[in-house]
């Protein structure tokens, strides 16, 4: 039977106290919604439908990446009202996996599980044991412990209230009786809403199986409401990545302190230290090293680099055995090549350090080509900007940068080339010589320091 999946994402989220929509909440980097959307595209559905209400353009525009049928609910009626708007988008064929946009770490193993369990024409639900019930609907059973229907917490009696069997909202139906059970929905409850827990109900009195799957564990049927419960799940999240990745080899030195958002790869004898973050991308080859308080962003390190603290490195391409910082800088477009050395307080964009070349110190490097073996002295700028256009400075291989030089592009530092401390470079210097730019160094013999207090 054809898979299709309905994720309802209409809610407000009034109680995250914020005006953004709940589903593009963030957690590890990816909102809420793009997390639910990613874990049953692994389902191989044929249709993903997203049922979207409250600030709706916003929703849309800030995940064009989605690849889902995206179906308007202008007023939010309850569930089972939401659910209805996708009905004409089924075929009788389909078997439908229902759940929310705000429940994002839900294992595509679980729901696996459950599609396997729904019988034909039947309803399967994914259910919990939980610690407190608040708030959720509760699963009524018969004295033989077969499921009689879902009760949410509103229209429960005390008695049911204390039942801690909880539906998860995660549940699979048939799409030829669907819509007919949809159609019979009443909203006579306490809410006022056509709920979508109805439904259980309506194909027992039919003669339909109703099945259950217990979800794994709590986190992964938890929904979002609050950003106490959004923390809750990040930390969570890393944890349990942090738990992977050292039984993988990684040494994390604290992960409680470890952060990733996005996707990471990672070799074999690899350091971490406390509190760096990974975000986007980010694959680090074997017998690196991460010192303390970096942030690295879409950046790729290969074997042997030494990042050391309070770095930031941001769409970069670091090869073997480089070592970077502390407080060093790598902004979007710098690669560095084999063996290079990038020192404190430098920072780099939108450029090439070659082999075995050095920028240890307080320097500036931007659109510049550097060749190999080359030395850049403290306090070297390349002033690549005449406030319209970008221009390159070329330093070729082993030439030497004295300290407090400023490279005035565009202009070619040719290859074997000395700069003498302190020069300003407008032309190309030439190879193998030493260039200097100084003005004569003069002494006044009468002149005096001002005295306190004086005119």
């Amino acid at each position: 039977m054809e898979l299709s999946v309905i994720i309802l994402a209409a809610g407000a989220g009034q109680r995250m106290a914020v005006n953004l929509p709940k589903v593009l909440h963030r957690l590890a980097g990816k909102t809420l919604l793009e997390w639910v959307v990613r874990r049953v595209e692994a389902l191989q559905p044929a249709h993903i439908h997203v049922v979207y209400g409250h600030c709706g353009d916003q929703v849309r525009s800030e995940l064009p990446c989605l690849d889902v049928n995206w179906v308007y609910q202008e007023q939010q009626l309850g569930t089972g009202h939401a659910v209805k708007q996708v009905v004409p988008h089924l075929k009788d064929n389909q078997l439908v996996l229902i759940l929310f946009g705000d429940v994002p770490l839900i294992s595509t193993d679980t729901l696996k599980a459950l599609l396997r369990a729904t019988p034909k024409n039947g309803v399967g639900l994914l259910v919990a044991e939980v610690d407190d019930p608040h708030g959720l609907g509760r699963i009524i059973r018969n004295q033989a412990g077969d499921i009689l229907a879902i009760v949410e917490e509103k229209d429960a009696t005390v008695e049911q209230r204390k039942i801690n069997e909880i539906f998860t909202g995660i549940m699979a139906v048939p799409a030829s009786k669907l819509s007919g059970w949809l159609e019979r929905l009443k909203n006579d409850n306490a809410q006022e809403e056509f709920y979508l827990t109805d439904v259980p109900s309506m194909a027992i009195e039919e003669g339909y199986l109703v099945t259950r799957i217990p979800a794994l564990c709590q986190e992964e049927i938890q929904g979002i409401n609050t950003k106490v419960q959004l923390a809750h799940l990040e930390r969570y999240y890393q944890q349990t990545l942090a738990e992977t990745l050292m039984l993988q080899g990684v040494s994390i030195l604290d992960p409680k302190r470890f952060d990733v958002r996005g996707e990471i790869k990672i070799g074999q004898d690899v350091v971490i230290d406390i509190n760096s973050i990974f975000e986007g991308t980010v694959e680090i080859g074997n017998n690196c090293q991460i010192g303390p308080n970096c942030v690295l962003r879409d950046v790729t390190l290969e074997d042997g680099v030494v990042i050391k603290a309070n770095s930031i490195l941001e769409e970069s391409v670091v090869e073997d055995n480089c070592v970077i910082g502390p407080f060093a800088r790598l902004r979007p477009g710098t690669h560095l090549e084999k063996n290079a050395r990038v020192g404190n307080f430098v920072e780099i964009k939108q450029s090439t350090i070659g082999v075995g070349s050095k920028v240890n110190h307080l320097s500036y490097i931007g659109d510049t080509q550097i060749g190999h073996e080359v030395n850049v002295g403290a306090g070297t700028i390349t002033c690549n900007y005449d406030g319209v256009n970008k221009h390159t400075t070329i330093i070729e291989n082993h030439s030497f940068i004295g300290s407090g030089t400023q490279l005035v592009a565009p202009v070619v530092i040719q290859e074997g080339a000395t700069i003498g401390a302190g020069s300003t470079i407008t032309k190309n210097a030439a190879p193998g010589q030493l260039t200097l730019s100084r003005a004569e160094q003069t002494t006044l013999p009468h002149w005096q320091r001002p005295s306190e207090g004086g005119e």
